[in-house]
Parts: structure tokens; C-alpha cells; sequence
């Protein structure tokens, strides 16, 4: 697949031009992958390879089910804590920590830099 090419980038026909000489027009996709159709001077649309689109289509899904399974994680994540926060105990636990006003019940020791 070839990198992505910002769309003020890409090699432009005009809508006359791709109508008027649709093999040039072929031969130009072929070569860069991708070809900006413009009307007035504005790009209309972007014609592409079906390889590159496949491929746009095969990084799209790659995408898709990566943030799925950060999604599914994030969500077991979650379960896990208000599991832990409806035990019957977790508001005992809770009040002794705040008991403790930021003092810790056992000193802590010093690592071997100090």
C-alpha cells in the first residue's frame, strides 16, 4: 500500500478531463494510487486503486477491532472495580482510610539509596 498523501497533494484531473480522456485518467490512478477529481477547480472526489481501497478498508477494520478490544478491556477493568466496591466490607474500608487522615499504620522503610 503506498503511505497516505494529504488530499492538496495528490496529482488533480478536472471532471472534464476524466470524462474526455478516462484512460490517461487510469494510467495517472495506476501510477499514484489515488487521483483528485475537481470541479471548478475544487476537489470533488479522490479515485482510487481497488488495491488502495481494499487496503484503506483492511486498516479501517484493523483499527475497528484494536479500539474494540482496548474497549472490552477498559470495560473488565471497570467491572472488576465496582465489583470490589459493592463487597459488603467496602464501605468499612473506605471509612478506615479515611480515618487515617494520610497516616500511613506501618512507617515506611527507606530504599537503599537514601
Amino acid at each position: 500500500m503506498m503511505p497516505p498523501v494529504a488530499l492538496k497533494d495528490l496529482p488533480t484531473q478536472s471532471s472534464t478531463e476524466v470524462k474526455n480522456r478516462w484512460g490517461q485518467v487510469v494510467r495517472q490512478v495506476q501510477k499514484s494510487g489515488s487521483l483528485a477529481i475537481t470541479h471548478h477547480s475544487n476537489i470533488e472526489m479522490v479515485l482510487s486503486t481497488a488495491e488502495h481501497y481494499q487496503a484503506l478498508l483492511d486498516e479501517v477494520s484493523r483499527l475497528h477491532a484494536r479500539e474494540r478490544t482496548q474497549l472490552e478491556e477498559l470495560s473488565a477493568q471497570f467491572m472488576r472495580r465496582l465489583d470490589k466496591l459493592q463487597q459488603p466490607d467496602a464501605h468499612a474500608r473506605l471509612a478506615s482510610v479515611m480515618e487515617a487522615k494520610g497516616e500511613a499504620s506501618v512507617p515506611p522503610i527507606a530504599g537503599k539509596s537514601y
